[in-house]
């Protein structure tokens, strides 16, 4: 899994880097054929201090890509957020890749 964490307007701290590589190995608990995650961190200069904090993140997994975002007025709970969401796609992609047709019985006559 190739994991890419930016910033825009804010440095990505080591412990930041850390909280969110730990938490995104729930989405690989879930789905082990992640190929490439980009998550970017941002910090946008609003007035209200609500909704200031933004995580976004694409998820390339085989034979699909996902996207999602969260904003939040602290980073973290963004980024705990925007994983809820992302495992909730994860795990819908991976019950509609197994095939959960049985096949008919045969009739006996």
């Amino acid at each position: 899994m190739n994991l890419t964490i930016s910033g825009h307007h804010l440095e990505v701290t080591p412990a930041l880097r850390s909280y969110v590589t730990t938490k995104l190995d729930r989405i690989t608990r879930h789905f082990d054929q992640v190929v490439d995650v980009k998550v970017l961190l941002t910090v946008e200069k609003q007035k209200e201090k609500e909704r200031r904090q933004r995580a976004e993140c694409n998820i390339h997994v085989k034979g699909n890509d996902m996207f999602a975002e969260s904003s939040h007025a602290d980073l973290y709970a963004a980024v705990d957020e925007l994983v809820d969401k992302l495992d909730r796609q994860v795990v819908r992609h991976k019950d509609r890749l197994q095939n959960h047709h049985h096949d008919a019985p045969k009739r006996l006559m």
